[in-house]
């Protein structure tokens, strides 16, 4: 059985016209210590799906159907303080931009403590003990006086860190980690993807990586779910996907990754943008970019087709419709 089971979850928020979907029957499948990539370009409800899992949708958006269960249990129908407990605690999530998520006022490790406390009958001596240790393993050099820092007296990475440091304090079974190093220069995004791949093997806890970048999920992943305009559109594993991706949409992602060429070379890019919700299309999301659509696209969604083991693919042309 899969640690985090996710079935047909969809999420809206109301509109004039009614209910707007952002997440649209969305289902995966999470296992103990594997990491997951949910991977496409910025609104195609990625973090959206992930804050879903964890009932953080921002309001006036709800969780409107679907399941979540964590090792067989359904954290869609738990009362509000047991959910408290599990986020947080069995599952963690690392947010993208740190200085949005620590309090500016606070030294960062009363916040570490806090955290700590509010997950643990433990005093506040052995609290902050805890988040040295948890300094330490994370990586930040002189854990002590960092302790005592405030967030603007951290680099970006340091800050993360301490993010990383706050997420593993109650040690999840999941951690989330939402575009993790979108704001780091390319040196410390190495270093960070270094200590989330070490981290997750020493503790054996699985990931669901929310990312635009495949050159990390290249990095860490095990399997790759790719999403467009709230749905899925192929899951694999990462050297199938990468190796052999088989939606136009996979292909069109792959393509534009910058690589070595011709000075001058035209860089590789899929026309048009990720429709708003309030515009999908009808029949296939994908459809209005898609260079390979045929009749049925633009009409009907297509039905889930597995081309081999472990892989799951929705598009007409997989269903022997295109020749």
């Amino acid at each position: 059985m899969a640690l985090l089971s996710v079935r047909d979850l969809r999420t809206a928020f109301p509109s004039a016209a009614g209910p707007l979907p952002v997440v649209d029957g969305v289902s995966f499948d999470l296992s103990k210590g594997e990491v997951l990539a949910l991977v496409g370009e910025s609104g195609s409800g990625k973090s959206m799906t992930a804050l879903s899992t964890l009932r953080l949708v921002p309001k006036p958006g709800r969780v409107v159907s679907g399941s979540v269960k964590l090792d067989g249990e359904e954290l869609l129908d738990l009362p509000v303080t047991e959910m408290r407990r599990i986020r947080g605690g069995r599952i963690s999530m690392i947010f993208q931009e740190p200085m949005t998520c620590l309090n500016p006022v606070v030294r960062v490790g009363a916040q570490v403590v806090e955290a700590l406390q509010l997950h643990e009958s433990i005093n506040a001596a052995d609290a902050r003990a805890r988040a040295r240790e948890l300094f330490v393993e994370v990586g930040i050099p002189d854990p002590d006086e960092r302790l005592d820092a405030h967030p603007h007296q951290l680099s970006g990475g340091l800050k993360q860190r301490v993010m990383i440091a706050m997420a593993l304090s109650t040690r999840p079974e999941i951690l989330i980690a939402d575009e993790p190093t979108t704001a780091l220069d390319v040196t410390v995004q190495a270093q960070i993807l270094a200590l989330l791949r070490d981290l997750q093997k020493k503790r054996d806890a699985a990931i669901l990586l929310i990312t635009h970048d495949l050159g990390i999920v290249n990095e860490l992943a095990d399997r790759v779910a790719v999403m467009y305009a709230g749905r899925l559109v192929e899951v694999a594993s990462r050297v199938e996907l990468l190796s052999d991706p088989r939606h136009p949409y996979t292909q069109g992602l792959l393509r534009s990754i910058p690589a070595l060429s011709p000075p001058g070379a035209p860089l590789p890019e899929i026309p048009g943008v990720v429709p708003s919700p309030d515009q999908w299309p009808k029949g296939c999301r994908f459809s209005t970019r898609c260079t390979k659509r045929f009749e049925p696209c633009d009409d009907v969604f297509p039905e889930e087709t597995a081309p081999s083991e472990g892989r799951r693919l929705f598009c007409h042309a997989e269903e022997g419709g295109a020749s």
